[in-house]
């Protein structure tokens, strides 16, 4: 289906469209878990995977022996599903895949998911350059947290939906070009991101699917100030919640993982428990979207 269904003036395409992404819905948990149970991993599971990913933009896997779940393993697996164009951010590892635990001292400390402090929606990399957005991400879990430490996540292109049945001119608003400004990142007095300003939802030239960048942190972001982006952003927040039926809330359990394309999530507090090691989660994330099925 091409991307004319984005189009807010062409309501047949819309409409189709529409309709395909709802009939996926109520969804099943088991249907959107994909067991791998060998390595390599079997072209069964990678379709299963796909069209998981096709239907909701994102899907679930559990490693049948979860002592395979390494870093190794996650760049084989992204690779495996047409992702291998790794995003190096400011903390990741020299693999550009990123261990995700609490840190104590040096520069993660100063961010959110190196702290066990809940992590309010967002998209990952809403901050990037506009030529390096971050289109799919997957991450596995090595530990989970003692207690806590819980996603919710939701399809962007059912947000998208959701927002554009309220009010076409909520997407045109979050289409703009200007809609949502990132203030510049500085460490110790330098800068070490520019200011990054762009729309909310995009369509991508090379796929064309829907892209989406946001943040609910109110600090982090210069909503354009105009009376209907103001108003489309409140819509939006209104949406993201448990009570939202298109909301899915899973805790990953130690050799479970997720794959996705770039979807809506946050995360819970946590706590560990004292002694013992703590949460520990691999991310890696991609400038490539998840091959269809």
């Amino acid at each position: 289906m091409s991307a004319s269904h984005f189009a807010l003036d062409n309501d047949r395409a819309y409409q189709q469209w529409r309709s395909t992404k709802l009939a996926a819905y109520p969804y099943v948990l088991d249907d959107l878990f994909c067991e791998i149970d060998e390595e390599p991993v079997s072209e069964e599971n990678l379709q299963g995977l796909r069209a998981a990913v096709q239907r909701y933009n994102f899907s679930f896997f559990r490693l049948k022996q979860s002592v395979l779940g390494d870093k190794a393993f996650l760049k084989r697996l992204g690779c495996l599903l047409g992702i291998s164009h790794l995003d190096g951010n400011l903390c990741a590892d020299e693999d550009n895949i990123t261990a995700l635990q609490v840190m104590d001292t040096g520069r993660a400390n100063a961010y959110i998911p190196y702290t066990n402090k809940p992590l309010s929606w967002h998209t990952d990399g809403y901050y990037n350059q506009l030529d390096k957005q971050i289109k799919a991400i997957s991450m596995f879990c090595v530990r989970p947290a003692e207690q806590g430490g819980a996603n919710l996540l939701m399809d962007h292109e059912m947000a998208y939906i959701q927002l554009r049945d309220e009010n076409p001119d909520y997407i045109k608003a979050l289409m703009h070009p200007q809609a949502m400004t990132i203030p510049p990142n500085f460490e110790d007095g330098k800068e070490v991101r520019a200011e990054q300003s762009g729309p909310v939802f995009s369509v991508l030239k090379e796929s064309g699917a829907l892209h989406m960048r946001y943040s609910a942190r109110g600090g982090n972001i210069v909503w354009r100030d105009d009376e209907i982006t103001q108003a489309a952003v409140n819509c939006l927040k209104g949406l993201l919640n448990e009570n939202n039926p298109y909301v899915i809330a899973y805790r990953l359990q130690a050799g479970e993982g997720i794959i996705c394309n770039n979807i809506l999530h946050n995360r819970s507090r946590f706590s560990d428990a004292p002694n013992q090691p703590g949460r520990l989660l691999y991310r890696a994330r991609y400038y490539d979207r998840v091959v269809a099925a």
